[in-house]
């Protein structure tokens, strides 16, 4: 029998009378966090069977709108990253970083 380990995340949404998010806390003890809050949060899975992607996009009501647009830049970037890690697609990569890089200059989040 094989020696198997399991690791665990937990996201906790605590919801106002509309069902709206107020707060977003995460957990995920082999990484240190224990009911960390956070903003906003997107998860992707795939479902081999189906052959699709499900998500899950959650930010709370009080997530501010500049501070949305710069997860949304660093998230892209991070995709962008991973896609050349699991492909090693060098073209499409690139690709990816240039439109990021022309995300950020049209939203104005370029340092100066």
């Amino acid at each position: 029998m094989s020696n198997t380990n399991t690791s665990e995340i937990k996201f906790l949404v605590e919801l106002d009378e509309n069902r709206v998010p107020e707060k977003l806390m995460w957990t995920a003890k082999d990484g240190g966090v224990e009911q960390q809050e956070a903003k906003a949060i997107m998860l992707s899975i795939w479902d081999s069977k189906a052959k699709e992607s499900m998500r899950i996009d959650l930010w709370t009501k009080d997530m501010p709108v500049d501070e949305m647009k710069i997860f949304f830049h660093q998230t892209l970037v991070a995709m962008s990253e991973t896609f050349h890690r699991a492909t090693n697609d060098e073209k499409m990569s690139a690709t990816m970083k240039d439109f990021c890089d022309y995300f950020a200059e049209k939203l104005d989040l370029t340092k100066k």
